[in-house]
């Protein structure tokens, strides 16, 4: 864990480490958006963890493609994918370079920005819905494609940045099968959040899609 005041950015020797020990440890951090209409705060409050070639949930289980090439990078970056022809997700890449894994980003709560964040997320019904899943997450953030390969340890002229925040004490920490994994990735407990959070998003399970005939 990462001593220091809130303010301390987060080192890139953070993210180089095995992605079971990142996940937990981003609760609590913060997460800094920078954008021409001003700065976002977000502190992390559920994330999930993907490793790579040992986890049949992860984009980077079959090997390296243009989509994932981010997550076999240097650790400390961002990897943006799209999904369901509709939105965006944000993850940290973690572990040594060359061997993908990463930290998706599921949710959190506003500390700065909150009043950019209700502009791009009209249909919250509350700042605590404005981040509540990875969707959502990234949308208020105003996070694309644009954003892939991001380094979020370069530095205050860098978009996306890591500050210490206040991490949760250790029995506020839960863990969890992750939403939407199927398949032999499903039994893994790889979201954490911090226990009753009210910006944590709902677990669902993984719903197989209907063929269609």
């Amino acid at each position: 864990m990462i001593a220091g005041t809130e303010r301390t950015p987060l080192p890139r020797d953070f993210f180089d480490r095995p992605v079971l020990e990142v996940a937990p440890d981003l609760l609590g951090r913060t997460l800094v958006r920078r954008t021409p209409a001003g700065p976002l705060e977000l502190r992390l409050t559920e994330v999930e963890a993907y490793d790579g070639p040992n986890d049949p949930g992860s984009h980077a289980f079959r090997g390296r493609t243009a989509r994932n090439d981010v997550m076999f990078g240097p650790p400390g970056h961002a990897y943006v994918y799209f999904t369901y022809g509709m939105w965006h997700c944000l993850n940290l890449v973690c572990g040594p370079e060359g061997r993908a894994s990463g930290v998706l980003l599921r949710a959190g709560e506003f500390q700065v920005g909150a009043e950019l964040a209700r502009k791009r997320r009209l249909s919250a019904r509350h700042d605590k819905e404005l981040a509540k899943g990875p969707a959502r997450l990234a949308t208020a953030l105003d996070v694309g494609r644009h954003l892939n390969g991001t380094d979020v340890c370069g530095g205050p002229e860098s978009p996306l940045a890591m500050l210490a925040g206040t991490p949760p004490t250790p029995d506020q920490v839960r863990s969890g099968p992750r939403t939407g994994v199927g398949g032999d990735g499903a039994p893994h407990l790889w979201r954490f959040w911090i226990s009753d959070d009210p910006t944590v998003s709902p677990y669902r399970a993984h719903q197989p899609r209907r063929r269609r005939t």
